[in-house]
């Protein structure tokens, strides 16, 4: 790996000048940097986050999951690995400390890593026929009512069969890198990577015996506004925003896959229960 690119959280003076540390770091061994054009203080090629995929080896996000969700949305259906270094809270995703950065990404620039690979979602959205938009989400794609208060009313169908109608205040449609995230705090089940599979979690249904339910990641979900006081939203991973109207239709199908990269002592269960704060220790 010689090509190495680099970005931040936006906005963040102690990220930016980590970035420009780093990037001094990685020139000192002959790597080549291509630093993300919104960090201020450049010392590497500026390039585009949309530029990255097809120009870098490894490419390295400076700050919480919020911004390698961001990263990593441009990089569904390429093989480029990604690294995070935690510059935020929670951190599943980012979850190398800030102290250990340059030991670990040494080590990932000497081969001693290892890989997962995460499929992300693709979402279409329709009105009358016609296709109004389409993202793609790393996490989870998100129906919900928008800023008023009452419930919004919608169905759901599987593989062209029909499988509820239901009053909410929304419903999460979560991968399962996205299952820790908003899908579990609607009530979802964690999901492990591991598994091919979206996770269908119902926020606040009227009908207490709507659970959240898993299908297979290859099926196509098919989602349509019924009913809403004012106008309803889509969001892809809590940051692409589409407003949306009674009738409109939401068609959800699995996109192709994200690399992140991480130290082979990574243990997926030790994250959950370090995250988590979940109690008892092993014997």
């Amino acid at each position: 790996m010689k090509k190495i690119g680099i970005t931040t959280k936006p906005n963040d003076e102690r990220a930016e000048t980590l970035a420009v540390e780093l990037c001094g770091w990685l020139k000192e061994r002959d790597c080549e940097v291509f630093l993300d054009e919104h960090v201020s203080q450049g010392c590497g090629n500026p390039a585009t986050l949309d530029e990255m995929p097809n120009r870098v080896d490894l490419m390295i996000v400076l700050g919480g999951d919020g911004t390698l969700l961001t990263v990593g949305r441009r990089f569904i259906g390429h093989d480029t690995p990604i690294m995070g270094i935690n510059l935020g809270r929670l951190g599943f995703l980012t979850d190398t400390p800030i102290g250990s950065m340059f030991d670990v990404v040494a080590e990932v620039l000497a081969g001693n890593s290892k890989t997962r690979r995460h499929f992300g979602l693709k979402a279409e959205t329709w009105r009358d026929g016609e296709k109004l938009g389409y993202g793609l989400a790393m996490n989870d794609v998100v129906l919900q009512r928008n800023d008023h208060p009452r419930m919004i009313e919608f169905e759901m169908s599987v593989r062209d069969q029909f499988v509820f109608r239901l009053r909410a205040d929304g419903l999460v449609l979560a991968t399962p890198a996205g299952s820790t995230a908003y899908a579990l705090s609607a009530g979802g089940p964690i999901v492990h990577p591991g598994v091919d599979a979206i996770t269908v979690a119902p926020i606040c249904p009227h009908i207490l015996s709507n659970r959240p339910i898993v299908v297979p990641a290859d099926d196509k979900i098919e989602l349509t506004l019924l009913e809403s006081p004012n106008m309803a939203a889509l969001n892809l991973d809590g940051q692409e925003h589409m407003e949306l109207q009674s009738g409109d239709c939401i068609c959800v199908e699995k996109a192709g896959y994200i690399t992140l990269a991480y130290l082979p002592d990574r243990h997926y269960y030790e994250t959950l229960r370090s995250k988590l704060h979940w109690a008892g220790h092993e014997e």
